[in-house]
């Protein structure tokens, strides 16, 4: 066995660790820190980031990729041969659901296939019946399964909860512990207690039954939904996150170049943006994705395995989207360059011969963090339905990528069927959402106190 890191997977952990790097700064800065208590302080707000951590464990669990080796070796000089697939750890978690494949379509929980089946009988005689599912259990003991699941997920749950306790508490956590109970802290942390045992009870459950049922039913080719969608996480939170990181510094250089330094630069920078915000952004990107696609198609020999062409084409999606949606950022931020830069204090700055990248670090970026921190919240949620309606038109992700766009593309063939097939669109829809949702509603909370212009 080895570890085999895909392009996107060194971007994740890479944003991972910045993350960790940028939280270790702001709670070094007692201003900034108190800010981000007071956007925590709103028990909606808290909610809604322990519902984007769970989304991001499961983005990480499916960004550690690894091949095992095909037979062991008799001799130490031999050398290790390793198998084309890759598997990342939530491949292995819920290995026995990609074991399990069924014939075809069956409803969540079902025991039987979802349409009937041409049989013929002992006696010759051909009839229509509904076939029974190969790995599904015919034991109706779904109550002490899903009793023993609770269970399971209320033990978990607690024992996490009762680590971030002990952390918290340094030494007393009795009264922490009631404090917490009877909602007297700081921060709203019974809503993120309480937010964190119905995910984790949620999902042992899920994941229990998962060994006895298709809990949200099969595909056409007998493929299991819920290991469908939690695959599809990872797709969207990377386009999501990811985009905006690579957008976020062209809207920022230009913008702020655009309104500090005037004249040609400025004229050069609003030519480029509104060149470009006339021309229709699906083709831009259609042609982005066409051209990535012939390229790969004339070049095999760059992949080794199906995955590592599809993550390409993942990476190349994400640059695409990232060069194509920086203009919007890119025009607010010149307009309130343009106002930051008649202040005082930037023309005394000026006065005093201060150079424009010192202005610019020390007086410009500081006054623009609010928009740029409520834009990339507000970005991500609308980049994680743009790869939705891509993928549904033909120019998203790759056609074999997990993603909750190819779901809802290929949903739309089997809602006309008779009887309709509604469970693969009615999971993508959940899955996508609720973390579109908590992510609209952590960016109004990051809005309402950031936002200067919010405050009376």
């Amino acid at each position: 066995m080895k570890l085999a890191l895909l392009w996107t997977d060194i971007l994740v952990w890479i944003l991972v660790i910045s993350l960790l790097t940028w939280g270790w700064v702001v709670s070094r800065s007692p201003q900034v820190k108190k800010q981000w208590h007071t956007v925590f302080k709103s028990s909606i707000a808290m909610a809604s980031a322990i519902i984007l951590l769970f989304y991001l464990f499961f983005t990480l669990l499916d960004s550690v990729h690894l091949r095992f080796s095909t037979q062991p070796t008799e001799s130490t000089s031999e050398k290790v041969q390793y198998q084309e697939d890759m598997v990342s750890l939530l491949d292995l978690i819920f290995a026995h659901n990609i074991e399990s494949t069924e014939r075809t379509y069956s409803a969540p929980f079902a025991t039987h296939e979802y349409a009937k089946s041409i049989v013929v009988d002992e006696s010759g005689v051909t009839k229509q019946e509904y076939l029974p599912l190969k790995h599904v259990s015919q034991n109706d003991d779904i109550m002490m399964r899903s009793l023993f699941a609770i269970v399971t997920g209320l033990m978990i749950s607690g024992f996490l909860i009762v680590l971030h306790i002990l952390w918290r508490s340094r030494g007393n956590f009795r009264d922490e512990l009631k404090n917490s109970w009877q909602g007297k802290t700081t921060l709203p942390w019974r809503t993120a207690y309480l937010t964190t045992i119905f995910l984790v009870v949620t999902f042992t459950w899920f994941y229990t039954l998962s060994y006895y049922y298709h809990v949200l039913g099969t595909d056409k080719v007998g493929g299991d939904v819920l290991y469908q969608s939690l695959k599809s996480i990872r797709t969207g939170v990377l386009i999501g996150i990811l985009t905006t990181l690579i957008m976020l510094p062209v809207a920022v250089i230009l913008g702020v170049s655009a309104g500090l330094f005037g004249g040609w630069v400025d004229d050069a920078i609003q030519y480029l943006y509104t060149t470009l915000s006339s021309i229709p952004g699906v083709l831009l990107i259609a042609a982005g994705v066409l051209v990535m696609q012939v390229m790969m198609d004339n070049n095999p020999g760059w992949f080794e395995t199906t995955l590592e062409r599809s993550d390409l084409r993942l990476l190349f999606l994400i640059m695409i989207l990232g060069i194509t949606s920086w203009t919007g950022l890119c025009r607010l931020l010149r307009a309130e360059t343009l106002k930051i830069s008649q202040i005082e204090f930037v023309t005394a700055a000026k006065a005093f011969g201060v150079s424009k990248l010192t202005i610019i670090r020390r007086h410009i970026i500081p006054n623009l963090m609010h928009i740029i921190l409520i834009s990339v919240v507000l970005d991500f949620s609308g980049l994680v339905l743009a790869e939705a309606v891509l993928s549904y038109v033909g120019v998203g992700v790759d056609p074999t990528m997990y993603s909750w766009g190819n779901m809802i593309n290929q949903a739309r063939l089997e809602m006309a069927r008779e009887p309709m097939v509604w469970w693969s669109l009615f999971s993508a829809f959940v899955f996508m959402f609720i973390l579109v949702l908590a992510a609209n509603l952590l960016s109004d909370r990051v809005q309402k106190v950031l936002d200067p212009r919010n405050k009376s």
